[in-house]
């Protein structure tokens, strides 16, 4: 039936709300209340009604109800004050209260009418954002209140992702409660293919482009399977631009996806013979792999996501991911979502982030299906939902994630080569922290510039005649006015402590952050810190 009110239109068989013609974007449940309390309008619907209708009769809390109450105000227009449409009947549940016309038969309708996907001339315009020499594709769309930053798995393709019906209502869902902004990472999708792929941490600066040019001052970075690992990284790096971090279907370390190399190789053979065909769907999204419309959509969006060389090295970089050493710096209000029997993504991965998270909220769902627009969305996107509506304003914390290298030689240089010294830093994007005649500290936002920089600063050293010893480390760190203070400050300090003359060392947690950087470790003694009570992997750069 449609159901026609002042300018709203509600199409039951197409699963709609229109205004003025132009459909709304509405989480499926809050369409499913909104169509339970139109259908029951002479009478009032109570919680247990809409719990019997809406959600097969689980049990869900009266806070649950409430916030979906709320999403169809909002795509109304309407408010808990005022109640035009939805009314609060104290004690007993709410009613539907505008004026209804006479319904129409959905079989009346032209056969020219939506079907479920955003029509060609309505989809967001893809745009370009800067990152370096990189164009990074982004979009931009929805109302909703929030920014949030939607950072995709290993491929993507902004522009497909419209063309599934799926994905296409999971996108729209998302705008009526977000503005978004989507993005293809370097060597994926319609943004530039580069020669080499960057490691993890310098794909960073491709999400922050995308949050500059979209005007995000601060958003909610949302990760999806690998992109959660840089989504987290993102956070912890910079915690000034997030007020909120969502983890869906994501992992820690790459063994969660992959565990082995003859796994991995498996994979090659399938990218080298198969790619393109959407043969792989059935590791995706189980409950679609017998469907032949998903598989020829899964297909297209392998072939416009990387070319199979480009998926190859990516599954190579990503091969290395292991940031289970930053976790426990990640200082934003974070929500951990992962399917209990995602078949590609160990149900562990989701335990262990949200473990190491400090205060994380960790949601574990029923279902097999790795893809979060595929299965039972409604309650991915509840769950989503809540949190953006849960989650306040707060300061970001004064604490960063940073890469610290520290630095001392011998004999003592002059203030010509210690300005040369700190020109080097700032051309790595580091910081200078404390730099007198035989010593200095920097910071830097990415590890693999903190590498460069050593090796640079020790070579430059060298050519003066003076031998020098470094030791990195990425961890937490505190910006005060007299320069900064903190564990990575204090680890970095006793691994260059530890090095030999004119040798560089970092900690493991900052080896396994440059994953595709092309820098050579060889293993060093590892490193006791007897007032931290921990013994630290240390690998000396080769």
């Amino acid at each position: 039936m449609i159901y026609r009110f002042d300018q709203f239109e509600l199409d039951t068989d197409l699963f709609e709300l229109r205004e003025g013609g132009a459909p709304v974007a509405m989480e499926p449940k809050a369409f499913q209340l909104l169509a339970l309390l139109v259908e029951r309008r002479d009478s009032v619907v109570t919680h247990q009604d809409m719990v019997d209708a809406v959600w097969d009769g689980r049990i869900v809390s009266d806070a649950a109800v409430s916030s979906v109450v709320k999403l169809v105000r909002r795509a109304l227009g309407d408010s808990g004050e005022r109640q035009s449409y939805i009314r609060t009947v104290r004690g007993r549940g709410f009613r539907f209260i505008g004026d209804i016309g006479l319904p129409t038969s959905t079989v009346e309708r032209a056969p020219q009418e939506s079907h479920g996907v955003t029509p060609l001339a309505d989809r967001p315009r893809t745009r370009y954002a800067r990152s370096g020499d990189v164009h990074v594709a982004y979009q931009l769309f929805g109302t909703g209140p929030v920014n949030l930053v939607f950072a995709p798995g290993f491929i993507s393709q902004v522009e497909n992702y419209w063309d599934e019906p799926g994905f296409n209502r999971f996108l729209t869902a998302l705008g009526s409660i977000a503005q978004v902004a989507i993005f293809d990472k370097r060597g994926t999708g319609l943004s530039d293919t580069v020669p080499d792929l960057p490691p993890l941490d310098e794909r960073m600066d491709d999400l922050r482009a995308v949050m500059d040019a979209a005007g995000f001052e601060r958003a909610v970075i949302m990760g999806i399977s690998e992109g959660g690992s840089l989504a987290s990284v993102f956070a912890a790096t910079h915690p000034d631009r997030v007020s909120g971090l969502i983890l869906y279907g994501a992992f820690a370390r790459f063994a969660h996806w992959v565990a082995t190399e003859e796994e991995l190789e498996r994979l090659f053979d399938y990218v080298r013979s198969g790619w393109g065909s959407g043969a792989s769907v059935g590791a995706f999204a189980p409950s679609r792999a017998h469907d032949p419309v998903f598989q020829k959509w899964w297909g297209r969006f392998e072939r416009l996501g990387a070319t199979p060389g480009a998926v190859i090295a990516l599954m190579r970089m990503n091969s290395q991911i292991e940031i289970s050493g930053i976790l426990p710096t990640i200082r934003t209000p974070a929500l951990v979502i992962h399917r209990r029997g995602d078949t590609l993504i160990d149900v562990e991965a989701g335990r262990g982030l949200a473990a190491g998270i400090p205060g994380a909220r960790y949601v574990e769902l029923p279902g097999e299906d790795h893809l979060p627009w595929v299965g039972d969305v409604d309650s991915i996107f509840t769950a989503i939902a809540g949190f953006l509506s849960e989650r306040g304003e707060e300061a970001p914390p004064d604490a960063l994630l940073a890469s610290v290298l520290t630095l001392d030689w011998t004999p003592a240089v002059d203030i010509d080569l210690r300005r040369t010294l700190t020109d080097i830093i700032a051309r790595q994007g580091g910081a200078t922290l404390r730099l007198d005649e035989g010593g200095l500290i920097a910071y830097f936002t990415f590890p693999a510039r903190s590498l460069r920089a050593a090796e640079m600063l020790r070579d430059a050293l060298g050519q003066a005649g003076a031998t020098a010893r470094g030791g990195l480390h990425t961890g937490e760190m505190l910006l005060t006015e007299q320069g900064g203070e903190g564990l990575a400050i204090r680890i970095a300090s006793a691994i260059a402590d530890a090095a030999g003359p004119g040798e560089i060392r970092a900690s493991r947690t900052l080896k396994d952050l440059v994953a595709g950087a092309k820098m050579a470790f060889q293993p060093a003694a590892p490193l006791s810190v007897p007032e931290l009570g921990e013994v630290w992997e240390v690998y000396a750069l080769a």
